[in-house]
């Protein structure tokens, strides 16, 4: 046999044998995005935010006839994130439904708006057959294990109450699940992370809030406070915490993010951190650029009063000299790394934020895309546990945690029965 024979007899002897090897060791890897999909097929990926609801009020006054969501919104001007088909294609086993009213609605307006929007919630579940209406863990797995996207309902911002502890406990047995405590304004009893601090936290009459979700079984959601709102919460909350759409700090110091102290209070407490796509949330460099326009178009109304023309235009001028640079898949798989380095992946789950903004992640278009997210994941080297973590059964298990300690609460004490005026 000539050297060139021999040489290559070697090389496939040498192949084989590592191939063998590799076997041998469990080490030979499939292609990621088919492990990400198998995963994303045998446990539920629990997305904790997506805000098709508010596009039905924001486009169509809520008339339901008009948006089809069994249809291709991607045709739609300008196109949603989501329909039926591409969160099939996403593997979406479960969704929370924001129920989002505007801050900008107040007292009793903001209270019938919350019931609107969990009225439109509720006939978009019940009109597609895909979709199925659950508000447990057991009823979650039952949807899954049929082969349709268990649908669950989360109020965002507490103003939607009107101070009223009634009107929480009667938003819950319309089927809210969880409640964010503010949204971007604070509420008369609890500090929001994006407005000038008014109480230092949560409020005293806000403790009993939490304490009644506690006992209802009602997720506390503390994305979108202050920080000192997450710390009294984590004071006083006697069930998980759930961060429904925020990612981390640490990362990006976005406001809207998750300090470290935080985090390391989320071990404890046995909460879950579901990692947000929203691009300023996971890329500093655009958070940065974001902030830097901000102050150009201040400066500019400054300098050019009452002349809103040659604002526009050189603001226009200044965006094309400061082009923005692309938030990408790889950014929020980053914030997902650094949470699971401090805090593990036992408290990381996804909110994605789809349709509840205007742009995305390159990578993370719509949907449809959660795999490539968990194909990224697998390339990164997360065992199968991590993720099938991440993809949901964190979230389950934070669900369950909570009816326990609400059957434990309700055979102790009574609904709260207190009022803001109490606290004065």
């Amino acid at each position: 046999m000539g050297f060139a024979a021999r040489l290559t007899a070697t090389c496939l002897l040498c192949l084989f044998t590592t191939v063998v090897l590799a076997e041998e060791n469990g080490e030979e890897r499939e292609d990621p995005r088919a492990k990400a999909i198998d995963i994303l097929e045998s446990v539920p990926l629990i997305d904790g935010h997506n805000d098709v609801p508010w596009q039905y009020r924001l486009r169509v006054d809520n008339r339901i006839d008009e948006i089809n969501l069994a249809g291709d919104t991607s045709e739609l001007d300008p196109p949603m994130h989501t329909d039926i088909d591409r969160l099939k294609e996403g593997r979406v086993g479960g969704q929370f439904w924001s129920v989002y009213v505007s801050p900008d609605e107040e007292g009793a307006d903001a209270t019938k708006a919350q019931l609107e929007q969990i009225d439109i919630a509720r006939r978009l579940i019940s009109r597609h057959e895909d979709l199925s209406f659950v508000t447990d863990a057991d009823e979650l797995m039952e949807a899954f294990e049929e082969g349709r996207i268990a649908s669950l309902l989360g109020m965002e911002g507490g103003h939607v109450i009107d101070n009223s502890i009634a009107t929480l406990r009667t938003f819950y047995a319309l089927g809210a699940r969880y409640m964010t405590l503010t949204h971007w304004q604070n509420t008369d009893w609890a500090d929001a992370a994006t407005d000038r601090p008014e109480h230092d936290g949560l409020t005293e009459f806000g403790e009993h809030v939490v304490l009644e979700m506690n006992r209802m079984g009602m997720l506390v959601d503390l994305s979108h406070v202050h920080p000192n709102t997450m710390h009294d919460t984590l004071d006083v909350t006697e069930a998980p915490v759930i961060f429904s759409h925020s990612s981390a700090k640490g990362q990006t110091p976005h406001a809207r993010n998750v300090p470290d102290d935080v985090l390391d209070r989320v071990v404890d407490n046995g909460g879950v951190v579901m990692v947000t796509f929203v691009p300023t949330f996971v890329n500093e460099d655009l958070r940065q650029r974001q902030a830097a326009r901000a102050g150009e178009l201040e400066r500019l109304e400054n300098l050019y009063p009452g002349d809103p023309e040659e604002v526009s235009r050189r603001i226009e001028q200044w965006e094309e000299d400061n082009p923005a640079p692309d938030a990408t898949l790889e950014d929020v798989a980053d914030h997902i790394d650094y949470l699971r380095d401090r805090i593990g992946a036992e408290h990381i789950g996804i909110g994605g934020d789809y349709d509840g903004v205007s742009s995305l992640p390159e990578g993370l278009g719509d949907v449809s895309t959660y795999p490539d997210l968990f194909a990224e994941l697998v390339e990164r080297g997360y065992e199968r546990e991590e993720l099938e973590k991440i993809a949901g059964l964190n979230v389950l298990r934070v669900m369950r945690e909570a009816r326990t300690v609400a059957e434990e609460l309700r055979e102790e004490m009574e609904p709260v029965d207190v009022r803001i005026e109490d606290f004065d």
